[in-house]
């Protein structure tokens, strides 16, 4: 069992407590670490170490340089990808499989591509008869970087590479479930010789050592991942002292299946966009809108393409869906089960626990319930497992009503060959990312982020240089 220590300032050490908190694996429930519990007295020393940094040879080193360590990380874990897919599935619960497919490749392309970004990053400059008008970017400080379970290594690097290239200095606050893959990434920029302070890791709980960060008056900013309600304390926290914010939180997305659509790939996107990494993803589409007019040809292709999932050992490379996150976790999932049977739900695929699993773990078979009002607490809130609700609509209208009628507005993916109506749904649609005939297609140039209830500003590409930067204006008399 790994003994998991803060990451302070180039040095590993505990809990200014001495107290831990226990990690167990979501496959099987061993226990696979202790981790600090950290708290405000930890926070206030990470904070510390990464002033330090900005005032020392961290903040001196060029934007070349700082490009040469992250490319040097993504080459480093890219040469032993295989042992850092067994830590992050074995840490989340989520399939070997998917872990070597999707996280460990994102993780490496996220450090690549924010140091390139950075290399190529230029600001305008303007004449005009009496000046020289420049724009120049400096760092924005210390920022905090909280980081949830679900795609712990993903969305870590997501946030720190594009904070390393601008010349910040980071406090990140792992998710205590998942701290693994935060922890090695700590050892890793050790061993590539960042300046102490320029990356820290304060591991605990979110209420002790979270909220610290957050409200810490020397933070510059806070770029947050997680559950809607956190994030609506982090917001509340954060404004009262001016802190740059973004904020990345739910989604209750629509998948979209209008008459035309290819009806062999839609239900494939579908079942993908529904169940991949058991459904724990915030860009999962767990409301399936199917137009009546090909429900009775659409919904049993799907419900069998459903069942031929595989559940069971995640470590094995032929299991498609792994374990939930936690104990608690599987239990509000399956309180959802539950209610959206008191609300006149039928399940008609799964809603117990699969199979070959193994003992001690926290699974559940994908679920699709029907008959359900898309307006009932079911199909409204989010559930964050692999449960999808299925409905049906005639009109565009009918669509728009159903589908926007939910305080979030994150992502949506449309199954159509009608080019002038992809267009034209994606246009009114109440989400910030829409792909049309494809989910999860991601080109980190572009923008990311949500509306209402999912989120405030802008991640990806430059739009994530801007967060973690100031843009000045410097004038200078001819």
């Amino acid at each position: 069992m790994n003994s998991v220590a803060n990451y302070i300032g180039g040095r590993f050490v505990p809990a200014a407590c001495g107290r831990t908190v226990p990690v167990e694996s979501p496959w099987d429930g061993a226990a696979l670490a202790t981790i600090p519990r950290s708290d405000a007295t930890d926070v206030e020393a990470a904070v510390s170490a990464a002033r330090a940094a900005m005032n020392g040879p961290w903040g001196a080193m060029s934007t070349a340089e700082r490009a040469d360590l992250l490319d040097a990380a993504a080459s480093a874990i890219d040469a032993d990808k295989d042992r850092w897919a067994w830590l992050e599935a074995r840490d989340a619960g989520k399939t070997i499989t998917s872990a070597r497919s999707l996280d460990i490749p994102r993780a490496i392309a996220n450090l690549r591509f924010f140091a390139g970004l950075a290399r190529q990053s230029s600001t305008p400059s303007f004449e005009t008869a009496t000046a020289w008008h420049q724009t120049v970017r400096r760092p924005l400080g210390v920022v905090g970087l909280i980081t949830p379970w679900n795609l712990p290594l993903y969305l870590l690097t997501w946030k720190l590479a594009p904070a390393l290239a601008m010349g910040n200095a980071v406090v990140a606050k792992p998710s205590e479930f998942t701290p693994l893959s935060a922890d090695a990434l700590a050892h890793l920029f050790q061993g590539l010789g960042l300046p102490p302070g320029a990356f820290n890791v304060v591991h605990g709980l979110g209420a002790e050592a979270g909220a610290p960060l957050t409200a810490h008056r020397d933070v510059d900013g806070i770029s947050f991942t997680g559950g809607t309600a956190t994030g609506a304390e982090v917001g509340a926290t954060t404004s009262r002292r001016f802190a740059k914010l973004s904020l990345e939180l739910g989604g209750k997305n629509p998948t979209v299946i209008f008459e035309d659509a290819p009806l062999d790939a839609a239900v494939a996107g579908a079942v993908r966009a529904g169940f991949t990494n058991t459904g724990q993803i915030c860009l999962c589409g767990s409301r399936l809108f199917v137009h009546a007019s090909i429900a009775d040809a659409f919904i049993p292709k799907f419900l069998d393409a459903v069942r031929a999932l595989r559940s069971g050992d995640p470590s094995d490379p032929t299991t498609q869906v792994g374990a939930l996150i936690s104990a608690a976790h599987l239990d509000k999932v399956r309180g959802y089960v539950a209610l959206a049977q008191q609300e006149g739900g039928r399940v008609l695929v799964g809603g117990d626990r699969p199979p070959g699993v193994p003992d001690g773990g926290h699974y559940l078979a994908p679920t699709v319930i029907d008959g359900l009002s898309a307006t009932c607490r079911t199909a409204t809130e989010e559930i964050f497992g692999p449960v999808v609700t299925v409905h049906r609509f005639r009109t565009e209208d009918e669509l728009h009503a159903a589908v926007d009628g939910v305080p979030y507005g994150l992502a949506a993916n449309l199954w159509t060959a009608d080019l002038a109506r992809a267009h034209r749904v994606a246009a009114r649609i109440r989400a910030g990312v829409v792909w049309v005939n494809t989910w999860l297609e991601r080109d980190l140039r572009t923008p990311f982020g949500g509306l209402g209830a999912s989120g405030v500003g802008r991640e990806g590409g430059t739009w994530s240089l801007d967060f973690f930067s100031e843009l000045r204006s410097v004038t200078v008399a001819k």
